[in-house]
């Protein structure tokens, strides 16, 4: 697929390739028993709702900034403010080049967690016991590398604006691709991450209804995610079932504290701060208190919170941290086996519409 990278991505502080070491099992399946009907099931429908990045229509004009520029002078700026908070009143163009490039940062990420994806993936098919596991995970690779292909293109050919990988999740990618138990590539990457995503996914759509091209790319992606993340579910779900040594389990729930912390602050968005020029420890500051951002990185768990207890993982452990930052009111929500389709929770699509100025309905 040929197209002009208008705005290359720029580069972490790691240069333009990192190598990651990593030593693992490559197991050889010689039963082939494709017995698991559920992985099956989705291996199956994986194959039937592949999709093509050429068949977008790439003619659509993306131009973010007079979508934008319209919603602050209908007023968006004055909503922010009173909603938001943030340190100081901004002026109508600083508002609208912060939401170009939070917008921006966010859609890099996704470009950069879906490049972990695709090499994670990669090591399922290779580590994965069972045949079953490494057919689904091998359709997983072709999905990951158009993910790759799409959101790269809309970066550097229509929206003309990115992000290099926040550090953040570059430290988590490098600790799942590194690890050497091929469950916790599937813990690490189809759980935590992917189910990160999922919901983030879901709030670009409510962010961005406007804009045809990205609602039309997040849809496809989102179709191929939920299944992914389901993938995560039974596999593990398999796995965990015959219980952990209690040293197993407490180093699974290492990983499950340390990644969330790491999710969560790579929400934080230093780097849109420092593109915009200002004090970046005033304005972290301000995105770890003020009530929109802590409830618009919280609510991205969602999904995770959910899938963990199904895998017996939200443990007391898990619970003490998870308690600590609010995460534990998603645990009743249904998981990606009993709902794999995941929209934003209704109270940030209620704050989302008071920022696009839109009418609430009554209670």
């Amino acid at each position: 697929m040929e197209y002009t990278q208008k705005n290359p991505l720029p580069l972490p502080k790691t240069g333009a390739s990192e190598a990651v070491a990593s030593s693992f099992d490559t197991i050889f399946d010689w039963e082939y028993p494709l017995d698991r009907e559920n992985l099956m099931a989705l291996y199956e429908k994986g194959k039937s709702m592949s999709w093509n990045a050429s068949d977008l229509d790439w003619s659509i004009e993306v131009d973010m900034e007079k979508l934008v520029s319209e919603r602050i002078a209908a007023g968006m700026n004055d909503v922010m403010d009173s909603l938001l908070s943030p340190p100081r009143k901004l002026e109508a163009r600083e508002s609208v080049e912060m939401q170009l490039n939070m917008n921006a940062w966010m859609l890099s990420q996704f470009l950069h967690g879906e490049q972990g994806a695709l090499v994670a993936t990669a090591k399922i098919v290779m580590s994965a016991p069972l045949e079953d596991a490494k057919f689904y995970a091998a359709n997983q690779v072709q999905d990951e590398a158009r993910h790759v292909e799409v959101y790269h293109r809309y970066l550097t050919e229509k929206l003309g604006c990115s992000f290099e990988v926040n550090r953040h999740l570059q430290a988590l990618l490098d600790d799942i691709i590194s690890d050497s138990r091929w469950d916790m590539t599937y813990l690490g990457m189809q759980i935590m991450v992917e189910g990160l995503a999922l919901a983030a996914f879901g709030l670009i759509k409510a962010q961005m209804p406007d804009e045809p091209l990205i609602q039309d790319i997040t849809a496809r992606i989102m179709q191929d995610e939920a299944r992914h993340v389901a993938f995560g579910v039974l596999s593990l779900e398999d796995v965990y079932r015959d219980g952990l040594t209690s040293a197993e389990l407490r180093e699974r729930e290492e990983f499950i504290i340390e990644a969330t912390y790491l999710m969560r602050d790579r929400l934080l968005m230093e780097q849109v701060y420092e593109r915009m020029g200002w004090d970046v420890d005033t304005w972290v500051d301000w995105a770890k208190s003020t009530p929109f951002m802590t409830g618009f990185r919280r609510m991205l768990f969602s999904k995770i919170v959910p899938n963990l207890k199904r895998l017996g993982l939200l443990t007391p452990r898990v619970r003490e941290e998870y308690a600590k930052i609010g995460l534990l009111e998603f645990e009743d929500y249904k998981d990606s086996i009993e709902e794999p389709d995941v929209v934003a929770p209704d109270e940030l699509l209620r704050i989302i519409s008071q920022l696009r100025g839109e009418a609430q309905p009554a209670s």
